[in-house]
């Protein structure tokens, strides 16, 4: 299994002055989960080389088993910091995509004409795409083969507007992600704050916040084994 994962290359939040990037935990329990099933795993962003992290996501309070053994590895530290231009991954070199959320996506993912094609390729050619957070905001401008926005019709969800507005950032971001997702026609849904609560339709794998990365992570692991054994019957 070769996976491929996509992380933000956007710092700013907004005018604020402080700073964004991705959300650690959701990079690192869905890359160990997918590493210890034996997953060949590529990481890209916009710009490449060490994509900036979510200062928030390295506070005591955001730690987990998972970021514990993240600053331990000096493999994955290693391959996070040289990520790969996105501009030279090839789809094909790959059977499915992780995307990890952290508010930098809101900025740069959303548009990145590179990351939508990525997405499109990915989901035309029947290979599953995983997203988490705030990263299914890299959907919102995708578009399904009959030009109709991608996560139209589809059973999905994202970081919640009452969760926006809990960390005080409803004003500061470009969009408020649940909003735009259901402007787009997608059927959106959420639990409670801060807990997991995944959604899968099809190939497409979404999350509702950092809690449920882990769960994205072993939904897409399931998908893929389950490919695997459907295309050697």
């Amino acid at each position: 299994m070769k996976i491929l994962i996509v992380l933000t290359s956007h710092s700013d939040l907004g005018n604020t002055g402080e700073k964004t990037g991705f959300w650690i935990e959701e990079f690192a329990s869905p890359y160990f989960v997918l590493a210890d099933a034996g997953a060949e795993i590529t990481i890209a962003s916009p710009k490449g080389g060490q994509p900036p992290v979510d200062p928030k996501s390295e506070l005591e309070d955001a730690q987990t088993p998972a970021t514990e053994r993240f600053y331990k590895d000096e493999t994955a530290i290693e391959k996070v910091a040289n990520s790969i231009k996105l501009s030279e991954i090839n789809y094909e070199d790959y059977d499915a995509v992780f995307y990890p959320g952290g508010h930098g996506p809101l900025w740069d993912l959303a548009t990145d004409k590179v990351s939508i094609k990525l997405i499109e390729d990915f989901f035309n050619n029947q290979k599953p795409i995983a997203f988490v957070c705030h990263s299914p905001a890299a959907l919102v401008n995708v578009k399904s083969e009959n030009g109709q926005p991608l996560v139209k019709g589809k059973h999905l969800t994202g970081f919640s507007n009452d969760e926006e507005d809990a960390v005080n950032l409803t004003k500061i971001v470009p969009f408020l992600l649940e909003d735009k997702l259901k402007e787009l026609g997608a059927h959106y849904t959420n639990k409670t704050h801060w807990e997991s609560y995944v959604q899968q339709d099809g190939l497409l794998i979404t999350g509702q916040n950092p809690a449920s990365s882990e769960g994205v992570a072993k939904l897409l692991l399931k998908t893929l084994k389950g490919e695997k054994q459907h295309h050697s019957k």
